[in-house]
């Protein structure tokens, strides 16, 4: 049974479903397993700051798939091509970091699309198209369905933006980058907890609700998760590299 047989990442979001994954930095092939046998509802594949090695990234999305997990794979900034790769692999999703602006997020959604929704080029011979034997009005009209797109706000200009970024036509959901956020922020801007905030607020705001803006939140530990869950996180990851360390540390530390 593929993935396809299964309703998708987004339907589950969408449908109002809490899901749990993982942010994996590449290479870990055996770590993306071990996140499906764990149970975890997906794995988010980090090529932003982790190898961008389409033939690596492809190895890691075909593990998940055959544990029945989807991926999402977080690209590079304004990486069309990249973007069209990683769901040509079969990534049901991918997380755009550093929007800023709604036009921004308009060419996000523009690359990841098929038209007429976008411009995503057409094949149905790739990994996603089950190397030909979907025909193409049907691999078409599932990807125009089902493939998340998420994007990142990480900057004072993208949370004063939130609301413009979020409503657009077809963009899923946002992720806010603390560390982003915190790095851009000066003194000038409101502090890190206000401005997560902010954008959490600006999500929640009816129209964008019923609109279905999903957001997703990075957290460390399992009480953060549940935090996050608690006040109305759609979607939560484990920033796993953080997590991983945390625990190592606390093993490596016993009483003795």
């Amino acid at each position: 049974m593929s993935l396809h047989d299964r309703p998708s990442l987004r339907t589950r979001a969408h449908d109002g479903e809490k899901l749990i994954g993982a942010l994996l930095r590449m290479p870990s092939e055996e770590l993306v397993e071990m996140l499906a046998v764990a149970g975890f509802d997906f794995v988010l594949i980090d090529c932003e700051h982790g190898p961008a090695d389409v033939v690596a990234l492809r190895q890691h999305i075909t593990a998940a798939a055959v544990h029945g997990v989807p991926t999402i794979v977080r690209v590079g900034e304004h990486d069309r091509g990249q973007i069209l790769r990683v769901l040509d692999q079969g990534a049901q999703g991918i997380l755009a970091p550093h929007l800023d602006t709604a036009a921004e997020a308009e060419a996000v959604v523009d690359a990841s699309l098929y038209p007429p929704a976008g411009s995503r080029g057409f094949a149905t011979y790739s990994r996603a198209g089950r190397f030909g034997s979907v025909a193409p009005d049907v691999h078409r009209d599932w990807w125009l369905e089902n493939t998340l797109v998420m994007g990142m706000i990480e900057s004072p200009g993208g949370v004063a933006n939130t609301g413009q970024i979020a409503a657009t036509p077809r963009l899923d959901g946002i992720m806010v980058g603390p560390a982003d956020l915190a790095a851009s922020s000066t003194a000038d801007d409101a502090p890190l907890p206000h401005a997560i905030a902010a954008v959490h607020a600006a999500l929640a705001d009816a129209a964008l609700a019923d609109a279905g803006s999903l957001r997703m939140d990075i957290v460390g530990t399992r009480a953060a998760a549940e935090a996050s869950f608690a006040s109305g996180a759609d979607l939560v990851v484990y920033n796993l590299a953080a997590s991983l360390l945390s625990h190592l540390t606390d093993l490596a530390t016993p009483a003795r």
